[in-house]
């Protein structure tokens, strides 16, 4: 019985999340629950270093939010669309946009899941997450 619970720690723990957000505060609350959670986490503060650690950590998915400076999580998305080392790494948007149109156009880029920050409450990101990544 310790064998699988080992296990499934593992399994979790091997999961790499980028956390991509500008807010300190939000971003210690985040890191925290999904290091508890068993996720191996990595933050960083804007799009300019989100596109780098996409690329040297190889996250398994990727917390964007979209109103940052240097780069915007839009054109994080477009980015990492369009190059092969990340085109299929899951993103998730986790934003304080709610317009549907900021919506339709995270879909249309092609982001897995769209949040909106003021609508729900952190465990309901990290089941989010955890139904991305198939890890329940």
């Amino acid at each position: 019985m310790d064998n699988k619970q080992i296990g499934s720690d593992q399994s979790n723990r091997s999961r790499r999340i980028l956390l991509v957000e500008d807010d300190e505060g939000l971003a210690q609350v985040y890191t925290s629950r999904l290091e508890i959670d068993g996720f191996d986490v990595r933050r960083v503060p804007n799009g300019e270093d989100a596109l780098a650690a996409a690329v040297e950590y190889k996250p398994d998915l990727i917390l964007l939010d979209i109103m940052m400076p240097k780069v915007n999580g839009f054109d994080v998305l477009d980015i990492l669309r369009n190059t092969p080392e990340t085109t299929n790494v899951k993103v998730i948007m986790l934003t304080a946009l709610s317009q549907d149109a900021d919506k339709q156009k995270a879909q249309d880029m092609g982001v897995d899941d769209y949040i909106v920050k003021s609508q729900v409450v952190i465990a309901d990101v990290v089941d989010k997450i955890k139904r991305h990544l198939g890890v329940e």
